[in-house]
């Protein structure tokens, strides 16, 4: 599909408006998770790294899913996409209020609604950068905030909710409130295309010729007839051997007559048919080669392979905080009266911010975005590494805001991947990326439990989810030094197709 020069405007914020609640709406309580992990504990009685798998697959398999979801986007467009995903989210939470056991939640919560709301990320992500260019920074850091404020939100609001109608009810509330995403999908109009020629025509254009075969198609029509009519002919005379009666040659050469016109549609029908086939195949096949190679283009950029290992390891070690620092309060002994705000809605209403305010560095051209990205994740390394030693309230809160901010370059990470790739490798570039970002998110909060089940305290896990985000910073950082610009520069040729991230430039 070719659109038209993106408005960055116009019916674009509404695309904005409606993104942001679809994120509030499906992501508000996977985020906001940590609430329920405290309450399935006490109900089912397992092991922190088992019950961690709920809320890991919740935030992860969507993640991973992430090609699948960009090639429904782009097949079917993000309106249908995000309306089918409206009925998984909030299906796939009313059945989890009825779960029997752990595993039943890993089916329900864990996959349906985590692969629902996968999709609807693609969805608002991809829909947004067709309507904006310029502004795209800020655009993507709004659309972003509203799972943020869906995680304030809810965090309080299911602690709520299962004070007064327990934890069954709690989840068939917020299933119901997630109905409301059938609105807000109705509402993404897609980018009008532009004036250039119809994609069936470019597409066409673009085969090669050694996989094209409509040339051939008058050809192969004339001589298949040929052949059937040869063949039919030679049928005739044989099965016309004993009829000599005068009658019955003059009925069949009638009804030959009458039938001959049906006879020579039917075999141009039948050979058109079989040439489509042979085309049909040969072009998905193509597209499938095709696929695999951009693949390969793209991992043979050193900011684009550095920048997949560097969203792995972020996410195994980056993420575990917003699921398990209630949990890490409980384990410290902090008095319930000290317990003002739900740690779990402080990382919320500061990833909220951070997605905004980063969004909003990204558009200034003298701000280098990718080590804007790369600063983000050195932070959050050290971070995560100050958890252990923080034994009160106050400095959790403290840790939880700054962890929270940070973990807001999700507001930039497209940004940063358009930069890299160009926008119309986005969306392959895109579901690569976030699924080893979902396999991060699925890996992080069970390795943390387990670290937890095995010594009875946190402090491993958290120096070892320091160590990961720390090694994907420095390896991303290396990777974007000016001097692989200064070598690419002075080699007489660079392969075809390949991408690089100018560091050197603003972005």
């Amino acid at each position: 599909m070719v659109f038209r020069k993106p408005p960055d405007g116009g019916w674009g914020w509404v695309i904005v408006v409606v993104s942001f609640f679809t994120q509030f709406l499906c992501y508000g309580s996977p985020l906001a998770v940590g609430v329920l992990y405290v309450e399935w504990l006490d109900a089912f009685g397992e092991g922190k790294g088992k019950t961690a798998w709920v809320g890991s697959l919740a935030n992860g398999i969507g993640l991973l899913a992430s090609p699948v979801c960009s090639v429904c986007v782009s097949s079917f467009g993000a309106r249908p996409v995000a309306i089918f995903s409206g009925f998984m989210v909030a299906g796939g939470l009313m059945m989890s209020s009825f779960a029997p056991n752990i595993y039943f939640l890993y089916l329900s919560y864990g996959i349906v609604v985590g692969l629902g709301c996968g999709l609807l990320y693609t969805a608002t992500v991809t829909i947004t950068c067709h309507y904006f260019d310029k502004r795209r920074g800020l655009a993507l850091g709004l659309i972003s905030t509203g799972s943020s404020v869906g995680l304030f939100i809810y965090a309080a609001l299911q602690r709520e909710l299962i004070d007064l109608y327990g934890l069954d009810g709690c989840l068939l509330i917020v299933g119901a409130l997630s109905l409301n995403i059938l609105a807000c999908g109705s509402l993404m109009r897609p980018l009008e295309p532009s004036d250039s020629p119809s994609p069936e025509k470019t597409r066409v254009d673009k085969v090669p010729d050694q996989y094209f075969v409509y040339h051939e198609k008058e050809k192969t029509v004339e001589e298949n007839i040929s052949i059937l009519e040869k063949g039919y002919i030679d049928e005739k005379c044989v099965n016309n051997v004993p009829d000599y009666k005068p009658d019955s040659i003059l009925n069949k050469n009638v009804l030959t007559s009458i039938n001959v016109n049906e006879k020579d549609t039917y075999k141009k029908k039948v050979v058109e048919q079989t040439n489509f086939c042979k085309q049909l195949a040969k072009r998905k096949w193509q597209l499938y080669l095709n696929y695999w190679e951009e693949t390969v283009v793209l991992f043979k950029n050193k900011v684009f392979s550095a920048l997949f290992v560097a969203i792995l390891l972020f996410d195994i070690g980056g993420f575990p905080p917003s699921l398990l620092m209630e949990d890490v309060a409980r384990s410290a002994n902090i008095s319930e009266d000290d317990y003002h705000v739900p740690l779990i809605s402080i990382i919320g209403i500061m990833t909220a911010v951070g997605k905004l305010t980063l969004g909003i560095l990204a558009d200034f051209k003298w701000i280098n975005t990718l080590y804007l990205y790369v600063s983000t994740l050195i932070m959050t390394g050290m971070a995560l590494f100050a958890i252990p030693f923080a034994k009160s309230y106050l400095t959790l809160a403290m840790l939880s805001g700054f962890l929270g901010f940070l973990t807001g370059n999700w507001s930039i990470f497209p940004y940063v991947t358009t930069k890299t790739v160009g926008i119309e490798k986005l969306t392959h570039a895109y579901g690569i990326l976030m699924f080893f970002a979902g396999l991060g998110n699925s890996l992080g909060p069970p390795i943390v439990g387990w670290f937890y089940d095995w010594t009875q305290e946190y402090d491993t896990a958290f120096y070892f989810s320091g160590f990961c985000v720390l090694l994907g910073g420095f390896l991303l950082l290396l990777a974007a030094l000016p001097c692989w610009n200064a070598c690419a520069n002075q080699s007489p040729k660079l392969p075809p197709n390949t991408y690089s991230y100018k560091v050197a430039s603003s972005a």
